[in-house]
């Protein structure tokens, strides 16, 4: 059997401020921006620069219930995590487009770490796992 997460759902404001955030200071791809009439809605799907993997879906919160979840989707803990093949180089690219890190970078057992916010404050690991992490093993 063979599976796999296509999309994680993230709760946003407003569609064109999110694909900005993505596209503008992380280097996200707009990989779709279908308007969907009968919905009234758009479908949005970005993804990490040379990912093939998991992309994410820009939901538009569309009822008063989602919206306290927008910058909140994880209850404050850290939601998504977004891995490079050179973390400083990452960073560095992140602090000078204005990406707010609220964790300094820091040399953990698994790699390089650092925590920073999306646009509406959804926490965010940018790391670099070390090559003998099973994670960064399944990657090659």
């Amino acid at each position: 059997m063979i599976q796999s997460i296509v999309h994680i759902a993230l709760v946003v404001d407003d569609y064109d401020e999110a694909i900005a955030f993505y596209t503008k200071k992380l280097h996200f791809t707009l990989v779709e921006d279908t308007y969907q009439p009968e919905q009234d809605k758009r479908w949005v799907v970005v993804s990490p620069p040379g990912s093939v993997g998991t992309t994410i879906l820009l939901a538009k919160a569309s009822k008063p219930e989602q919206e306290p979840f927008v910058g909140n989707q994880a209850g404050g803990r850290v939601f998504l995590f977004l891995n490079t093949d050179d973390f400083w180089r990452d960073y560095n690219d992140m602090v000078e487009r204005g990406v707010e890190f609220v964790r300094k970078p820091a040399e953990q057992d698994y790699g390089t770490v650092a925590v920073f916010k999306d646009l509406y404050g959804n926490l965010w690991d940018l790391l670099q796992l070390n090559e003998d992490h099973p994670i960064a093993k399944r990657m090659k």
